[in-house]
């Protein structure tokens, strides 16, 4: 999170906290465990007020930022939805809003969106290959004046609740975007299991499915520039989200070392879990940096953003993971209980550290473009 934030940035994201805060404790978050969708519609409604689907929007299109660089005030509420393991749709929503905004298209959705009356989902993930996760093989042809879609996608994040489906696919040698209404004929939503308390996901089936021309954004073939800037987008959040959870666990386990005594001593006074809290700091405070430098460079397109971005995705997701795994074993056998609240944001790091590729994924990529330009290039 933002080391030096504006006064309206730090007013803002504290709004976000203390929402969630009365919104989304602990107890509700189980609650929220037999819900059909993870969250409530009004809730999220109220979410959209305070301004959580508006900041990648164009102002001429009822967005605006509360700071003039839209990603990073999300980031900033992104940080809070993984301090509190919040539940609700935010970065698929953010994702498709920013879309249809730089498109200039389907302006009455994009003000439901924002609104929150309507929710749309981006349907952009598949089975990845051997060689790219981010691979698309979904096809999106045209026939007259309509567009047919036919293939899968999974995970997509709150399919079954979406109203509209901003769906990835592949026409020709390039991509396209289409935004399709989930009660379309030939669209089927299979729920799949989620290891979060909160966040639903479904494979997403398209057989044959019609649309009018008009549902595509930009042009036919000709969106691989766009999908390319909402991967960089989604990772941001996603990192964002991750190191909010790891601030949170890391917290709440310190508190645990100084309040639990062992042998007439609180087990913070030992040196071998010394050593292990310095290690846990360290992965801390360089995730909070790598994820801010991510965040700059996507937000001015900058030459290296891809890198950057990537390279953060693979350090957050990697030692995200085994900091919450060292919170746990720290905390002893109640580490492993449902009741403590622990194992909420050892859920979120769990699978954030899959969404957009992993970090194996992104390492991948990372040698790629070393490979290709000599360690100084972009990322493919």
């Amino acid at each position: 999170m933002l080391l030096q934030p504006t006064d309206d940035q730090d007013f803002f994201r504290e709004t976000t906290a203390r929402f969630l805060e009365d919104r989304a404790p602990a107890d509700e978050l189980r609650r929220l465990d037999d819900h059909e969708h993870g969250f409530d519609d009004d809730y999220w409604r109220q979410g959209a007020e305070l301004g959580w689907t508006s900041l990648l929007v164009a102002p001429e299109h009822g967005g605006g930022s509360i700071s003039g660089d839209g990603l990073a005030d999300l980031t900033l509420v992104a940080h809070e939805f993984g301090a509190h393991a919040a539940p609700g749709p935010l970065i698929p929503s953010n994702l498709v809003a920013a879309a249809l905004s730089d498109a200039d298209g389907h302006p009455d959705l994009l003000g439901r969106l924002l609104d929150g009356t309507a929710l749309a989902t981006w349907c952009h993930s598949e089975v990845p290959n051997a060689d790219r996760f981010d691979a698309v093989a979904l096809e999106i042809q045209p026939d007259g004046d309509e567009v047919v879609l036919t293939g899968q996608k999974r995970p997509v994040e709150s399919a079954s609740r979406a109203d509209h489906l901003l769906v990835t696919g592949r026409t020709g040698d390039g991509l396209s975007q289409v935004v399709v209404p989930t009660a379309a004929p030939g669209v089927s939503i299979e729920p799949m299991h989620s290891v979060d308390l909160t966040r639903r996901f479904a494979a997403v089936s398209f057989d044959a499915v019609r649309v009018r021309a008009d549902a595509v954004l930009g042009r036919l073939g000709e969106a691989g520039t766009a999908v390319d800037r909402q991967l960089r987008l989604g990772v941001v959040m996603t990192n964002a989200q991750s190191v909010g959870a790891m601030q949170t666990a890391f917290d709440m386990t310190v508190e645990w070392a100084f309040d639990r005594y062992s042998f007439g001593r609180p087990l913070a006074s030992y040196q071998a879990l010394k050593h292990r809290f310095a290690d846990m700091k360290t992965w801390l405070e360089a995730a909070h940096a790598v994820s801010d430098d991510a965040c700059a460079a996507v937000a001015a397109a900058a030459p290296d953003a891809d890198r950057l971005s990537s390279a953060a995705k693979a350090f957050i997701g990697e030692y995200g993971a085994e900091l919450l795994q060292d919170c746990v074993q720290l905390h002893g056998g109640i580490g492993v209980t449902y009741e403590h609240d622990l194992h909420l944001y050892l859920r979120r790091v769990t699978l954030d550290r899959t969404l957009f590729g992993t970090p194996s994924d992104h390492r991948r990529r990372l040698g790629v473009a070393a490979s290709r330009d000599g360690g100084e290039g972009e990322a493919a």
